[in-house]
């Protein structure tokens, strides 16, 4: 972890010298921002700056911000145990809310606004004249949907010394991002690559999405960059995966202590969710069956079952929080907090403990891979309705049996369960 910490230290000294204001982590829970459960990027808690809406020169004394948001994102929460996918992770970013100044990289005493000769060459400079790192490739959007093609960050990369063959170009599904939630700036990027992984996303802000979809000219765009640590950890410590990673060693150790022989996607699932159940319960988070409170359920239920599936011992969580805490409570120290912590996770896991060896005795009695897929769903159903085994565990049951699923038994599990709720309604 020590590495991790210096580099959060260099990104941000790196920043406060060029007259960025350093601002904490916002919650992993969204104070003034409905559009979306939790915080998946480090430009939400900017969001009303880069729309005016707020006056940055007023609140930081510098339009310029440097933060290290936690973040949270569940939409590949099924791809989590693979080499690079993540639920929580750290963003390094930094931020310029307009109107642009000299837009100057050189210029340490400006507190003015910039735009993409700045970010740019910062970033550049960050990566390898700080970290020596040697930059593969980078992006540009090359234009699309009337939104034109971007000329000045690809010349900006030409100046720096980048050929064509090293500067990519894509459309918008690849280089335009956001908004996050359902309306917000979003605009053009140029993403640069190490080790072919995607490390820093250079997002320039000159439009604003509504509701529906349509794009709005900006009357001063702004800069929104985002920085995985994870990512950034793999390449400056040279290793394989990020699960590899100073940030996960600890949690690696621990684990494989018990089960020498686990198998590493398994490893991967409950270090990552034993590290992102941590991060929302010390930001106030409670499990539910409602929106953001059924997030931290999921994860924590999907946690039992690798480790029931893994054979080690539910006492194991308890160890594992503890390093957790002790790797981050220095820089965020609101998860300081172990016996909250634990109580909220035991609490949730051993009830859920029971329901799952229950499910899973039935599971193996009842359900059976040459049955239709209609015959599947209700079963499934029964087993949710019965015993509690939800249909996300069932269908994580499925993937580790390498058993084949299909849209159909969803569909049936759906029907039934609509069914269930007019009988239930019926009886109230």
């Amino acid at each position: 972890m020590s590495q991790a910490k210096e580099v959060r230290k260099l990104f941000l000294d790196f920043f406060a010298k060029r007259n960025h204001k350093i601002v904490p982590s916002s919650s992993l829970i969204p104070i003034d921002d409905p559009s979306v459960l939790l915080t998946t990027a480090g430009m939400q808690q900017f969001k009303k700056y880069f729309t005016g809406e707020k006056d940055a020169l007023k609140d930081f004394g510098t339009q310029r911000t440097c933060s290290v948001q936690k973040c949270f994102r569940t939409t590949d929460i099924e791809e989590i145990g693979d080499e690079r996918h993540l639920t929580f992770f750290e963003m390094l970013g930094n931020f310029s809310f307009g109107p642009v100044g000299k837009d100057d990289p050189s210029d340490f005493n400006d507190k003015s606004g910039y735009f993409k000769n700045s970010a740019i060459y910062w970033a550049y400079e960050f990566l390898v004249k700080e970290l020596g790192l040697k930059i593969d490739y980078v992006t540009i959007f090359k234009g699309e949907d009337k939104i034109p093609y971007d000329q000045t960050s690809y010349q900006i990369w030409k100046d720096i010394g980048f050929d064509d063959k090293n500067i990519k170009e894509f459309g918008r599904e690849d280089n335009f991002w956001g908004p996050t939630g359902d309306e917000g700036p979003c605009g053009p990027t140029t993403e640069i690559y190490i080790d072919n992984i995607e490390i820093w996303n250079l997002v320039f802000n000159e439009y604003y999405q509504d509701k529906n979809k349509k794009l709005i000219k900006l009357k001063n765009p702004g800069v929104d960059t985002g920085m995985g640590l994870e990512r950034l950890m793999k390449v400056v410590e040279k290793k394989e995966t990020i699960f590899e990673t100073s940030l996960f060693l600890p949690l690696k150790e621990i684990i494989f202590d018990q089960r020498i022989d686990l198998e590493i996607r398994k490893y991967r699932i409950i270090a990552d969710h034993l590290r992102g159940a941590v991060f929302l319960i010390s930001d106030g988070l409670y499990p539910s069956n409602l929106e953001r409170g059924y997030i931290l359920r999921r994860i924590l239920r999907r946690l039992v079952l690798y480790l029931k599936l893994s054979r080690l011992n539910l006492d194991i969580i308890g160890k594992l929080v503890k390093v957790v805490i002790e790797n981050y409570k220095d820089f965020y120290p609101e998860i300081n907090n172990y016996d909250k912590i634990i109580n909220v996770i035991d609490k949730e896991v051993r009830i859920f403990e029971k329901t799952l060896m229950r499910s899973l005795a039935k599971f193996d009695k009842i359900i059976k891979i040459n049955d239709a897929y209609e015959e599947i769903g209700e079963k499934l159903f029964l087993l949710f309705s019965s015993y509690g085994l939800p249909l996300e565990i069932a269908k994580e049951i499925f993937k580790e049996r390498n058993w084949n699923w299909d849209n159909k038994i969803e569909e049936v599990f759906n029907k039934k369960y609509r069914e269930h709720q007019k009988l239930s309604k019926g009886n109230g």
